[in-house]
């Protein structure tokens, strides 16, 4: 491995400073019912992508600013090179425009009240077309690996995750956090039972007191209601017939994606952009595509992905890098897996030059190499609820 405090790769230099590893050119749906005229937008220009999603009418208080941090992160997220926003009236779709604005990136709203989705369609058809001009013109340049936001999280879990995949990720962190590199991670019902050794890893009293607020928030819920010991869903039947059999056995394995060096630097709420490099804890849910769209809505570029039986996400704008240390995974499902290590377990890799395979991978996505679940369409986006509708 190239000594990483010379390492570069070749990215996009966005307005705000921020370097992305893709160019997309997105239809983003304020609500659930401008998905369709988002599609057909995407339809009409080709090279932009829709993503629609299921939420956006009649949220409020904290539930409607986590979606408007979403949508706007989203929108400002450095693999991003601009956005033509659709929603169904005017004024929260002005919201979603003006947050992504703020980062001097291209963005146009559209809304269909008052004007039919025909008409809408056409406008906005023709503004994802000049966004499409925009991007076709952008070109890689060379910026330190430092720059590049990483995001972790695992899923599909069972014994070979804590023994090979997610140490592998933590070796990769440990490099990456030597350079200033960018890191975030999270999961917080999956460090039940572990989250005495994230605390301990608080850089200052103020981040450990910020941890251990975020973490009995989610301890609140579970007792509010009454599923303390969270047998329904943690660990899941799949996490069982991997030999996981309690949840303090997977947050052990979780807690091992920030290696043995990285100390917490930050805490994140839902989808919140952090203000400094370092490794960052961001409450957020285990379901892999809620915090997956989080860590993008966060900003963050390229996502290391560990698992062990096998999970297929993508993301629509994040490329998702997948990890695993199974060999019947890698056997059975080798077209989901970017980086097998199996040979860990067969004791033929050390865990360092599993690390440096990782690294290696990771440069090679962010100069422009598709990750599986690119090449195989995987562009999930799924919103993160805290409430129901009014």
């Amino acid at each position: 491995m190239t000594n990483l405090k010379n390492a570069t790769f070749m990215g996009y230099r966005r307005e705000n400073g921020r370097m992305g590893i893709r160019n997309h050119v997105l239809i983003l749906p304020l609500d659930d019912l401008s998905n369709a005229a988002c599609e057909a937008v995407a339809n009409n220009i080709k090279g932009t992508m829709a993503i629609p999603h299921s939420y956006g009418r009649l949220q409020f208080g904290a539930d409607l600013d986590l979606h408007f941090r979403t949508l706007i992160g989203t929108g400002t997220n450095p693999n991003v090179a601009g956005v033509v926003v659709i929603g169904i009236e005017p004024q929260w779709t002005k919201i979603v425009v003006d947050g992504i604005k703020a980062s001097g990136k291209p963005v146009e709203g559209f809304w269909i009240e008052g004007n039919g989705d025909t008409a809408t369609i056409a406008s906005a058809s023709k503004s994802a077309y000049q966004m499409m001009k925009y991007a076709s013109k952008q070109q890689r340049v060379s910026a330190p690996l430092s720059e590049l936001w990483v995001s972790t999280k695992c899923g599909e879990s069972d014994t070979t995750s804590g023994c090979g995949s997610n140490p592998t990720v933590g070796n990769a962190f440990d490099k990456l956090y030597e350079i200033g590199s960018t890191l975030v991670f999270g999961e917080t019902t999956e460090l039940t039972g572990g989250e005495h050794l994230v605390e301990a890893r608080c850089r200052t009293p103020e981040v450990k007191k910020k941890f251990r607020e975020m973490f009995d928030r989610y301890q609140d819920v579970i007792e509010r209601h009454k599923t303390s010991d969270l047998s329904d869903s943690q660990p899941t039947k799949g996490n069982i017939a991997g030999g996981l059999t309690t949840i303090e056995e997977k947050a052990l394995g979780n807690i091992q994606k920030i290696g043995k060096k990285c100390i917490v630097d930050g805490v994140l709420d839902k989808a919140e952009e952090p203000k400094i490099s370092g490794l960052h804890f961001m409450d957020s849910s285990s379901a892999a595509a809620e915090m997956v769209t989080l860590c993008a809505a966060a900003g963050f570029a390229a996502h290391l992905f560990p698992t062990g039986q096998g999970n297929v996400i993508g993301n629509a704008i994040l490329p998702v890098i997948k990890i695993c240390a199974n060999p019947k995974t890698v056997r059975t499902m080798g077209e989901h897996v970017d980086v097998d290590v199996s040979g860990l377990l067969r004791r033929e890799e050390n865990m360092d030059q599993a690390g440096d395979k990782l690294l290696d991978c990771l440069m090679r996505i962010a100069d422009g190499e598709l990750t599986a679940a690119e090449i195989l369409g995987h562009r999930e986006f799924v919103l993160t609820r805290l409430y129901e509708s009014a």
